[in-house]
């Protein structure tokens, strides 16, 4: 059975029908939970209304580094964390990538979201691009030793990854690995220990091969994990297990 560790359901489908069929879709390839990722606070009660209806669905909530019109106080970010619906904080993190004049913004926002998190005792859902050093530097100085979390859909160094396992996150990796021109990432994707790594499909986004160009969708993190099975030399079946374990391990409020 696999767990989809990071989708965006409530951008998935344009009606409640297409919703409700991909996630059918899901259950019906062995996808048995999968976690809907906030990108706004503002959006979160919408989000939660969404996707209440369905079972092994889990809801986080944080502001995507993206959205810095839409970042939040330390004090607001902390009540909606504590609600207990929410599993995780996140997506939080540092994107460079389309401009650095948010830096300041994006850091303090990250800052917050780390402190949040520890204070609740529930894990982080990391975004980072083009901010490999700043990303490691700040979760470092400010996590305690009641922080967790994971990279999610990662797409940097090996190095990195090295760095973010010894500060006890996770990493999880996207439909990009099956990427022709993923190179760099499938050599993480070889060598980030089993009890480390979980799969996600990032849908709407990034849908893996052979449906790359397409609307994503959580069903197609089976992809995921067939392609990083073989690129490591073992069956499916064992890394969907170690993936499966590792996410209700992290997100340890999430009922199995």
């Amino acid at each position: 059975m696999f767990v989809d560790s990071h989708c965006h359901l409530d951008k998935l489908g344009k009606t409640p029908e297409e919703l409700a069929a991909a996630v059918a879709f899901a259950k019906q390839r062995g996808v048995e939970h999968m976690l809907c990722v906030a990108v706004s606070v503002n959006e979160f009660d919408t989000m939660l209304d969404t996707v209440k209806g369905f079972e092994h669905v889990s809801v986080s909530c944080g502001v995507h580094p993206c959205y810095e019109d839409e970042m939040t106080d330390y004090a607001t970010l902390l009540e909606y964390a504590q609600r207990p619906e929410v599993v995780a904080v996140g997506e939080t993190g540092l994107d460079y990538y389309h401009s650095t004049d948010t830096k300041a913004v994006q850091q303090a926002s990250f800052i917050d979201h780390i402190h949040v998190a520890s204070k609740v005792k529930k894990p982080l859902i990391i975004h980072t691009r083009n901010a490999r050093e700043d990303t490691i530097a700040l979760y470092r100085e400010h996590m305690n030793e009641d922080t967790s979390g994971v990279l999610h859909c990662f797409t940097e160094s090996l190095e990195m990854a090295q760095q973010a396992i010894e500060l006890g996150l996770y990493i999880s990796l996207s439909g990009i690995v099956t990427f022709k021109t993923a190179t760099e990432l499938q050599a993480v994707a070889k060598a980030v220990p089993l009890d480390r790594l979980l799969i996600e499909t990032d849908s709407p986004w990034l849908a893996p091969v052979p449906y790359r160009g397409k609307p994503n969708q959580p069903g197609y993190v089976v992809e995921v994990g067939e392609f990083i099975a073989q690129l490591r030399g073992i069956t499916t079946q064992e890394l969907a297990k170690h993936t499966t374990d590792n996410f209700y391990r992290l997100f340890n409020s999430v009922v199995r």
